[in-house]
């Protein structure tokens, strides 16, 4: 690929991508200099290699043995650009949740506040539906762009994403790029109570009509370990690294916590993290 502008690396370490700091190596790491590039690399890459996406690896297990063919990852330098037109919200699928919030507050748009709790980017909002506090993205997006598998580009209608909960059916092969999202006109106080309101990361989605931390937490896992990963003491839904934690360790705790729960109130917990990669054996 004589053109190729982005950065690609061979069986680079994925854990310092992650929050959690766990996990295996890409066999290959691509970082797009910008939409064009990506484009670029798509239309070229061999059709047999498997292709994987990470943002800022907040709501991401990589497993230990890693993660074969290539994985891409979009910068904010190329895919970040963030601004207002009106009561529009247009943004790369790099930007942070946090920071698309921001934008639209320093605007005086209301609408996007939930994103300001939600410490993931917005191609993974796209992807998940990402939301908080009763509101989510299918209820903000006015339309989403992206690459194929072939890297050809994709204008998706917020009816062509078709979202459920904490998810979308747009095929997964579909590397979000940009979008826009609708505000509305709305005092800055106001705005700033709601940032403030958004509920906290979690690691299992709420069951209807009960709270995940809650059956967590009535199931006796508050504090529980294995090997260095442990359920928060502060908040229930969230698990951390103490210093120490495997990919392994990470999912056995969550698998633990659905167990437990399973056996304590019937209800079984759906995972929000989505887990990569293959075991070490």
């Amino acid at each position: 690929m004589p053109k190729l502008r982005g950065r690609l690396l061979a069986n680079e370490s994925l854990a310092p991508l992650t929050w959690f700091r766990v996990g295996g190596a890409a066999q290959a790491l691509f970082t797009p200099a910008d939409e064009d590039d990506l484009a670029y690399f798509l239309k070229h890459l061999p059709q047999e290699l498997d292709v994987s996406v990470v943002g800022v690896g907040s709501n991401l297990i990589v497993r230990d043995g890693g993660i074969p063919g290539v994985v891409i990852r979009l910068s904010p330098r190329g895919f970040g650009d963030t601004a207002t037109n009106g009561d529009v919200v247009t943004t790369g699928a790099a930007a942070l949740d946090r920071r698309v919030a921001e934008t639209a507050a320093a605007a005086n748009l209301a609408g996007l506040e939930f994103y300001f709790g939600i410490p993931g980017t917005i191609g993974g909002a796209l992807r998940m539906n990402a939301g908080a506090n009763g509101v989510e993205t299918k209820d903000v997006l006015i339309e989403a762009f992206g690459l194929d598998r072939k890297g050809n580009r994709h204008r998706f209608a917020n009816a062509d994403m078709k979202f459920v909960y904490r998810n979308a059916g747009v095929d997964a092969s579909v590397i979000f790029t940009s979008a826009r999202f609708q505000g509305r006109a709305a005092a800055s106080e106001e705005i700033r109570a709601r940032m403030e309101e958004v509920q906290q990361h979690s690691t299992f989605t709420n069951p209807p009509g009960n709270s995940a931390w809650k059956l967590i937490d009535a199931a006796g896992c508050r504090g529980l370990r294995v090997g260095g990963a442990q359920v928060s003491e502060m908040h229930c839904n969230f698990l951390i690294n103490t210093g120490k934690a495997t990919g392994h360790d990470i999912e056995t705790l969550g698998e633990t916590v659905r167990e437990r729960v399973k056996q304590n109130s019937g209800i079984e917990l759906d995972w929000e993290i989505k887990r990569i990669g293959i075991e070490r054996t």
